[in-house]
């Protein structure tokens, strides 16, 4: 599996977008988030060594990780194509029936092929399509799918509920992940352990060496995250009384509960119909493979290289802002795989505007990558253009900045 990163030197824009743009902006940008972070930065910098992009470097020469990026969240917004922005209902769900068509089609097949040696096969692809319904409703969750917000709730309760998944209990959750991304202690999604928390009273803690440090058992958290949450945190996805919601989420969190009690009885039903064994196949393995899928996509994309000086930093207190928690997430390579699971390896991006539908987010990507460098000495219709030399130099700048 290869592994880059989001390539954004500092973007050149003429003029701002003139498409509307997300709704879902972080709250932290009007006070206490970035700005503070950014002003004690620019204090800093003058006095600092840096690169020729800009990027703070230590007294050795190497880069300073928990410096903040000489560009800002702004600068990004700017560089992103207006139509990037725009949703298309038609043709989100197009690729939910696209996917539908494929896990029909892949249960149908095998269940006729019914061959020992063909249900592997199985298990690995239904269960990459359940995961890939996963992030249909994952889009759903953060109204990039549509505009619509019935539409949203209604394929976002149909596809989680069929792949076990709370969608109002999880996608209140995960808006709590992406408000503070980065945060040592206030994130949702693979929070660091405190020191308290590994260690139990007589040395390790048992439940943590198994459960969240060693592998495979680790990627198979998922079911427990919705019931427990977070080690260190209290709740559950299914509970309209937990922590985890306000008062006027209970109906929401209620209805996705009846979601998936109404699931729960169809596969009662096909249990009884087809037998437990033929439900084995067709279901509960496929279920545990994009249950792996989930959780190692979520630690990769918030978990950078065990070398130290790769490691991607978490943040507290006015250190952390919306956007350099943003930054420190990581774009992973799946090859293949990243059309079937709609561009989701596309994260940094797709942290810091998550209203963006997935099918723009490569565009996107591609957008913070590119600078405009210079115009040609004659001419009198001229278009900027673009120098190789320099965009390999904010290639590598912007690996810098994620780790900033």
């Amino acid at each position: 599996m290869q592994v880059y990163r989001s390539v954004v030197g500092k973007p050149v824009c003429l003029s701002q977008p003139k498409a509307a743009l997300p709704s879902e902006r972080p709250r932290v940008l009007g006070s206490r988030g970035l700005l503070p972070s950014l002003r004690a930065a620019a204090l800093d910098v003058s006095t600092r060594k840096t690169d020729e992009l800009g990027f703070i470097l230590n007294e050795d020469g190497s880069y300073d990780l928990s410096a903040p990026p000489p560009f800002t969240l702004q600068d990004m917004r700017n560089a992103i194509p207006a139509h990037c922005w725009e949703k298309n209902s038609t043709k989100s769900m197009a690729y939910l029936a696209r996917d539908l068509a494929v896990v029909a089609g892949l249960a149908v097949g095998f269940s006729a092929l019914n061959a020992w040696w063909a249900w592997p096969a199985y298990w690995f692809m239904q269960g990459t399509m359940f995961w890939s319904l996963f992030v249909v409703g994952h889009d759903c969750g953060h109204a990039s799918f549509s505009n619509n917000k019935h539409l949203n709730d209604f394929v976002g309760n149909l596809t989680h509920s069929s792949i076990l998944v709370p969608y109002h209990g999880w996608r209140i959750s995960h808006r709590t992940h992406h408000s503070n991304h980065g945060h040592a202690e206030k994130d949702e999604s693979w929070t660091p352990l405190k020191k308290s928390e590994f260690e139990g009273e007589e040395g390790l803690n048992p439940a943590v060496a198994i459960g969240r440090l060693s592998f495979p058992w680790s990627m198979f958290a998922f079911p427990f995250y919705l019931w427990k949450r977070t080690p260190g945190k209290t709740g559950s996805h299914y509970d309209p009384n937990s922590d985890l919601f306000v008062p006027s989420e209970r109906k929401q969190v209620l209805t996705s509960d009846a979601f998936m009690l109404g699931f729960v009885g169809i596969l009662a039903a096909a249990t009884y119909m087809l037998g437990f064994p033929a439900m084995m196949n067709l279901y509960v393995v496929p279920y545990f493979v994009f249950v792996f899928w989930l959780d190692a996509v979520t630690y990769l994309h918030h978990h950078g290289p065990s070398d130290e000086n790769e490691k991607m930093p978490w943040y507290r207190g006015e250190e952390w802002s919306y956007f350099r928690g943003g930054l420190s997430t990581i774009d992973r390579d799946y090859g293949i795989f990243n059309k079937i699971h709609h561009n989701i390896e596309t994260h940094v991006v797709h942290h810091l505007f998550s209203q963006m539908p997935h099918y723009n987010l490569t565009d996107a990507t591609e957008a913070c990558k590119k600078n405009d460098h210079y115009v040609e000495e004659t001419g009198n219709v001229i278009f900027y253009k673009s120098d190789e030399r320099f965009s390999q130099r904010s290639n590598q700048g912007m690996s810098k900045a994620q780790k900033a």
